[in-house]
């Protein structure tokens, strides 16, 4: 699963509708589902892929079962009603099947638009910022849909700017930002962009931190991050963490805790979009 990051208006729906045979390239190249993105291979590229958009595009006064009919004629699929069939449970909406798509919540809408993504069992799964307005319960029944797709084998490209998401879902991600940022998977991009540190936490503040943190072997530096909070940066924590303990001991401090500092995915987001814009403000 492969995750693709940016701000609204950044060009992920665009990436998408390139990718999909929708809107033809001005430049550069591309492979999809094992055939280059040119106007001679759309119709083969287009009979292995689907694509969900972030609006669902359903007929409301046809029922679920109906609607997936439609479709499955639209797309000359063969056997329809076993890949309906299919379709329907793979998003467990079988018992809905008859319920018009006007009387049915915007969750449930998406795992119908989710299943008619299906019914032509493609390669390559485009979803377009699936959960977008959707509450957290909606939005995690999408994402366990999402998760066992990738586990019978479907390649997904999963547009979203939510970060939390991102991290759950994908193996890999790109950030991007007009421009390809950055692209690998999410504990290498955290590696590459930040420092290895430790969250050092006390019962009440140090008298002379610099006293108890300076010259121990692994650690670069320190700063303070909160009345009785420390952040060091570490060369390794294996090495520095015990020798940071037994200091501390020695200064008679109660520690609460000391651990490895975790950089989420937002994080790396942030740090990206942030040197943007501070960029973009230095050229203005």
């Amino acid at each position: 699963m492969f995750g693709f990051l940016g701000p609204n208006g950044a060009g992920k729906t665009t990436m998408v509708r390139t990718l999909g045979t929708l809107i033809a390239p001005t430049s550069g190249s591309a492979t999809v589902a094992g055939f280059p993105l040119a106007p001679e291979n759309g119709v083969e590229i287009r009979r292995r892929i689907a694509i969900m958009p972030e609006s669902p595009g359903l007929y409301l006064r046809l029922s679920i079962l109906e609607n997936l009919e439609c479709f499955a004629d639209l797309y000359e699929v063969s056997d329809p009603l076993s890949r309906i069939d299919r379709a329907l449970r793979a998003v467990n909406l079988v018992a809905r099947a008859q319920d018009a798509c006007g009387t049915l919540s915007k969750g449930l809408r998406q795992r119908v638009a989710l299943a008619r993504a299906l019914l032509g069992d493609p390669d390559v799964l485009f979803l377009d910022e699936p959960t977008v307005g959707l509450d957290p319960v909606a939005a995690h029944e999408v994402h366990e849909l999402i998760l066992g797709l990738r586990e019978r084998g479907v390649t997904i490209f999963l547009t979203t700017h939510r970060l939390e998401e991102a991290e759950r879902l994908c193996d890999r991600v790109a950030i991007l930002n007009t421009t390809l940022r950055t692209i690998g998977r999410p504990d290498e991009l955290r590696d590459q962009l930040f420092s290895t540190a430790l969250t050092v936490r006390t019962l009440v503040a140090l008298a002379e931190p610099g006293r108890v943190f300076t010259g121990l072997p692994a650690v670069g530096g320190w700063q303070q991050d909160g009345p009785a909070v420390y952040s060091l940066t570490v060369s390794d924590s294996v090495v520095a963490a015990p020798a940071v303990t037994r200091a501390l001991v020695a200064a008679g401090a109660d520690v609460l805790s000391i651990g490895e500092k975790q950089h989420s995915l937002e994080d790396v987001y942030l740090e990206l979009i942030d040197d943007d814009t501070v960029a973009a403000r230095s050229w203005a």
